[in-house]
């Protein structure tokens, strides 16, 4: 494996040893396409999940990026780097609205 590989993987173990969100993302995300699986998404359907999914954990990694560059650039708190990690988390919290949304489109039809 490529070293490029190797430092991803370890900032996507790295950041899921430390984070509890993201943790509870990828939880949600197995548990999402089993059930996808299991109902029989299209295609169409089981990409768009993904794509859903990778959204939120990307918006995630970035928040956990962000929360460690400022806590690692300012020592004391200071109100810029209070807004810098509000603004970040806010991220996280419309992608995980979005995917709230997009899971209702796909998994009511097929529940109902």
């Amino acid at each position: 494996m490529q070293k490029s590989f190797k430092f991803a993987f370890n900032g996507i173990h790295d950041a899921l040893k430390s984070e509890p969100n993201l943790r509870f993302h990828f939880l949600a995300s197995i548990i999402a396409i089993f059930l996808a699986i299991y109902l029989k998404f299209t295609k169409v359907e089981l990409s768009i999940l993904i794509l859903t999914i990778f959204f939120v954990i990307v918006s995630e990694l970035v928040n956990t990026m962000v929360e460690k560059l400022v806590d690692m650039n300012s020592k004391e708190i200071s109100e810029e780097a209070r807004v810098i990690k509000d603004i970040s988390s806010a991220v996280v919290l419309l992608s995980a609205i979005a995917s709230v949304v997009v899971g209702f489109f796909l998994f009511l039809p097929k529940l109902v």
